[in-house]
C-alpha cells in the first residue's frame, strides 16, 4: 500500500490511471517515480515528450507536504498548473503575473495544506521576502521535495545557462533533508556532471533515457534563391500546428508578412514585442486558434503544446543541444512529427558575427573561452548539416549514445547514396592522428595528408611524417568528408574544450589493425525533395478525428485552457478508432482518468454516436456496460483501447517491430493484437504484414488440415513459413468464415 492522502491505491498503476488516465508507465517513469517516493535525490535526463513532468506529479500526490516545482518561465508555469487543475489535482503557481490578494489566497491555500504542487521562479524562490514564506510551509505542512525542471540551466556547459540556477544549491544547505530531483530534455555527459556538483546532489538515483525520438522525421535541405516558394508549400502539405525558428527578429517579422500575405494563419513571436502581444500570440497558439508561429529561439523553452505537427529551422541553429530541444518541440505526444532545417552558408557568417558579441560587460574584451566553445559548437552543426551519415547517429552521438544507424526517418536512411569502402583512407587518417601525437584538430590533419608546406606543418616539422602527402589523391572536402564520419561512427573522438583536438578510441585502433571496414557516403548535392506530407489515417477514423478536435476546442474555449488540457490528440485518435459509447468503454482509453471520465465523457460519447448514426455506422449497445466488442460480426473477440492503439500505429505505417519499439512492448504481444483485430474483422492491411502470395499457399493448407491449431499448418507448410504469418491469415480466414456463418 502506498502511503498518501486519499483516496489511497493499492499500485502505482492505479495511482497513474486516476490522477493522469494512463495505463501503464512510460520506459523508466516507474523507476523514477518509485526513487521518489523512496525520499532519494534524482537526476532525471528525458527527452521532450519523454514524460518527465509526471517523475515529480505523482510522487507529489502520494507524499505528505508540497512539492516545489522551480520552473523558468511563467507561461511554462502556467500551462502545467492549468493542465494539472483540469485532472483534479491541487497545485498552483506564484509569480508576478499576480497581485497582491491574489498571491496571499494562495499562499494562504498552500499554508492549510490544500496545495500538492506549486511553481514558482527561481528569482522569486531565492527572495529574501520568499524564503521566510518557504521556512513557515516547511513548519506547519512539510516540504516533500524540489523538482528542478531544465536543470541543464545550472551549467556554465549548457545551452541555456542560467546564474539564477547555481544559487539553488542553497536550498541544500537550508533544506538538509528535503530530497531534490533535478530534470533536463538536454545534457551532455559534461553538463550532466555539473548538475550533479552545483546542486550538491547526495547518492542520486540517475536516469538517462534514450535521446532517440523515433517518431520525429529529421530532414536538411539547402537553401537556395527559391527557399521560400519550398517552405510556403511544406506548410500547405503539411496538417496540423508548426514552428518556424529563424536567427533574428527581422527575419521573424519578414517571414510572418509573407506567410500572412499568402494566406496562412500566422503570428510572430520574439522579444521586440511587447510582453502582452507576446503572451497573446502564444497563448492563440497553444488554443489552436492560429496555425503557426514564426519565432527567435526564445520561444522554444515556454511552449507547452504536444501537438506540434512539424519545425522548420529556416535559420541554422548555434548548436546541436539547441536544434535538438528546439526540433524536439515537435511530435511531444509521440505523433509522427517532421523536422526540416534549411542550410545556408551565409548563415555561418550571421552566427559567427553573434559570437563575436560575446564580450566582458565591464571590460569590453571578448570572452575568447566562450567564443571557442561557441564556435566548435557551430563547427559540430555545420557537420550535421553537411553529414551524410543517419541524421539520428549523428545527433545522439553529441550526447555519448551509440546508434547503429540506419533510422528509416531521416532523408539520409530514406535517400541514401552508395556507400564507399574507404578503410584504407580510414587507416591513413588515423596513422597520422596518432603519428601527430593527437595534439592537432583535423583541418591540420588533412594538411598533413595532402602535403601541405604551411607554416604550421614545418614548424612542427610533420613534414617528415611517415603519413606526409599520402592522401594527395583525394581533395581536402573528401577527407574532410570520411573524418566527420569517423566521429560521427563512435570511430575517432574529439575533444569538447572548443579546441577540437581528435583522439584515438578503441574502435580507430580497431580499424587500423584491419580488424574493422570502414564504409564512407559521399554527398549528393542536389538533395531530392521529400513530400512532407504526414501519413494519412483511414477515412472514416480520420473524420471523427476532426469531430472530436472541434468538440474539444468549444470545451477548451468554454473553460479558457488550451484544447490539449482537455486531451492530447493521441487519446482522440484512440476514440476515433475504438468508437466508445459508453462510460465503461470511454474510461479504458489511455488519457481518460477518473475526473476527465466525470467531467467530458458523456460530451463525448454523444459526438461519437451522432457521427455514427450520420455515417451509417451501425452501433453497439449504448447502455451496455460490458468492455468494447466488435460490430463486425457475433463472437468476435473482445478489443480494447491497448488493441487500437496498435491498430492506430499499423495504420500509420508502422511495421510490427516499429510498433513493439514505440510501445516498448514484446513483438509476440504486437501480433496477438494483430491477430485479435484481423479476427474482429478491423482495418488492417494484411498485404503488408504477409505477401499475397504466402497467404494463398497458408489459406490451402488451412482448407485441408483445417484452422483449429497452428502446429498442423507450419507443419504442413514446413518451415519456410512463420508462425506469425501463419497466425495473421488463419485470423483472417476466421473471420470470414464466421461472418460467413
Amino acid at each position: 500500500m502506498i502511503a498518501s492522502t486519499t483516496p489511497s491505491f493499492e499500485t502505482l498503476e492505479q495511482a497513474l490511471k486516476h490522477y493522469f488516465g494512463y495505463d501503464e508507465f512510460r520506459p523508466g517513469q516507474r523507476a523514477v517515480v518509485e526513487a521518489a517516493i523512496a525520499q532519494r535525490d534524482l537526476m532525471v535526463i528525458m527527452p521532450t515528450g519523454g514524460g518527465k513532468s509526471l517523475c515529480y506529479q505523482l510522487p507529489a500526490l502520494l507524499k505528505a507536504g508540497l512539492t516545489i516545482v522551480v520552473s523558468p518561465l511563467i507561461a511554462l508555469m502556467q500551462d502545467q498548473v492549468q493542465a494539472l487543475q483540469d485532472n483534479g489535482v491541487e497545485a498552483t503557481f506564484l509569480n508576478s503575473s499576480l497581485g497582491l490578494a491574489d498571491t496571499r489566497q494562495r499562499e494562504a491555500a498552500i499554508l492549510a495544506g490544500s496545495i500538492k504542487l506549486l511553481y514558482v521562479a527561481p528569482e522569486r524562490l531565492l527572495s529574501e521576502s520568499f524564503l521566510p514564506f518557504l521556512d513557515q510551509v516547511h513548519q506547519q505542512v512539510g516540504i516533500a521535495g524540489f523538482a528542478i525542471d531544465e536543470a541543464h540551466c545550472v551549467s556554465e556547459w549548457g545551452h541555456d545557462f542560467r546564474p539564477e540556477y547555481r544559487q539553488l544549491r542553497s536550498l541544500r544547505q537550508r533544506y538538509p533533508q528535503v530530497p531534490m530531483m533535478a530534470l533536463t530534455a538536454t545534457a551532455t555527459q559534461r553538463v550532466q556532471d555539473d548538475i550533479l556538483h552545483q546542486l550538491d546532489l547526495r547518492d542520486p538515483f540517475v536516469h538517462v533515457a534514450s535521446f532517440n525520438r523515433t517518431n520525429l522525421y529529421y530532414e536538411v535541405r539547402p537553401k537556395q534563391k527559391g527557399a521560400y516558394s519550398e517552405l510556403l508549400n511544406l506548410v500547405r502539405q503539411t496538417p496540423g500546428s508548426g514552428i518556424i525558428y529563424c536567427l533574428s527578429r527581422k527575419k521573424v517579422d519578414e517571414l510572418t508578412f509573407r506567410l500572412q500575405q499568402d494566406g496562412i494563419s500566422v503570428l510572430p513571436y520574439h522579444a521586440g514585442l511587447s510582453d502582452k502581444e507576446r503572451s497573446e500570440n502564444q497563448t492563440r497558439f497553444i488554443r489552436d486558434d492560429v496555425r503557426l508561429m514564426v519565432a527567435t529561439i526564445a520561444f522554444g523553452m515556454g511552449i507547452n503544446k504536444p501537438d506540434v505537427r512539424f519545425v522548420i529551422h529556416y535559420d541554422l541553429p548555434r548548436n546541436l543541444e539547441s536544434y535538438y530541444q528546439e526540433s524536439g518541440r515537435a511530435g511531444r505526444d509521440g505523433e509522427p512529427s517532421s523536422c526540416i532545417l534549411f542550410f545556408s552558408y551565409a548563415d555561418i557568417k550571421t552566427i559567427d558575427y553573434l559570437i563575436a558579441q560575446k564580450i566582458n560587460p565591464q571590460t569590453g574584451e571578448p570572452l575568447e573561452d566562450e567564443q571557442r566553445i561557441a564556435r566548435q559548437q557551430l563547427r559540430q552543426v555545420i557537420d550535421y548539416a553537411e553529414g551524410t551519415d543517419c541524421r539520428r547517429k549523428i545527433q545522439l552521438a553529441y550526447f555519448g549514445e551509440s546508434f547503429a544507424g540506419g533510422c528509416n526517418n531521416c532523408d539520409n536512411c530514406l535517400r541514401p547514396r552508395p556507400a564507399e569502402d574507404w578503410t584504407i583512407e580510414a587507416m591513413k587518417f588515423l596513422s597520422c592522428v596518432a603519428r601527430t601525437k593527437e595534439r592537432f584538430g583535423m583541418g591540420h590533419i588533412i594538411d598533413v595528408l595532402r602535403g601541405s608546406r604551411n607554416q604550421k606543418v614545418l614548424q612542427h616539422r610533420h613534414d617528415e611524417l611517415s603519413t606526409y602527402g599520402i592522401g594527395k589523391d583525394h581533395s581536402a572536402e573528401a577527407w574532410k568528408i570520411l573524418g566527420r564520419s569517423l566521429l560521427h561512427q563512435g570511430l575517432l573522438d574529439e575533444t569538447t574544450d572548443g579546441y577540437s583536438i581528435l583522439k584515438l578510441n578503441a574502435q580507430s585502433w580497431e580499424v587500423m589493425r584491419k580488424q574493422r571496414p570502414v564504409f564512407v557516403t559521399m554527398p549528393d548535392r542536389k538533395p531530392e525533395a521529400r513530400d512532407a506530407t504526414l501519413p494519412q489515417r483511414r477515412e472514416e477514423a480520420e473524420r471523427l478525428f476532426d469531430r472530436l478536435r472541434g468538440l474539444r476546442k468549444r470545451i477548451a474555449d468554454e473553460q479558457n485552457v488550451p484544447p490539449y488540457v482537455v486531451f492530447a490528440d493521441s487519446s482522440l485518435r484512440l476514440m476515433a478508432q475504438s468508437m466508445p459509447q459508453t462510460l465503461e468503454e470511454f474510461g479504458q482509453i489511455s488519457g481518460v482518468g477518473s475526473r476527465k471520465l466525470e467531467q467530458y465523457g458523456d460530451r463525448f460519447i454523444m459526438e461519437i454516436i451522432s457521427f455514427c448514426q450520420e455515417r451509417g455506422i451501425p452501433l453497439r449497445n449504448a447502455a451496455s456496460s460490458a468492455k468494447p466488442q466488435d460490430d463486425a460480426s457475433p463472437g468476435a473477440p473482445s478489443l480494447s483501447s491497448t488493441h487500437f492503439y496498435t491498430l492506430d500505429l499499423h495504420l500509420q505505417g508502422l511495421s510490427p517491430e516499429e510498433i513493439a519499439e514505440k510501445r516498448s512492448s514484446a513483438l509476440r504481444t504486437v501480433y496477438d493484437h494483430l491477430e485479435k483485430l484481423i479476427e474482429a474483422g478491423r482495418d488492417v492491411d494484411l498485404d503488408a504484414l504477409v505477401p499475397p502470395e504466402r497467404q494463398a499457399v497458408i489459406e490451402a493448407a488451412i482448407a485441408q488440415v483445417g484452422a483449429f491449431a497452428l502446429k498442423p499448418i507450419r507443419e504442413h507448410l514446413g518451415e519456410a513459413y512463420s508462425y506469425e504469418e501463419i497466425r495473421l491469415v488463419r485470423a483472417r480466414w476466421r473471420s470470414q468464415s464466421t461472418a460467413i456463418d
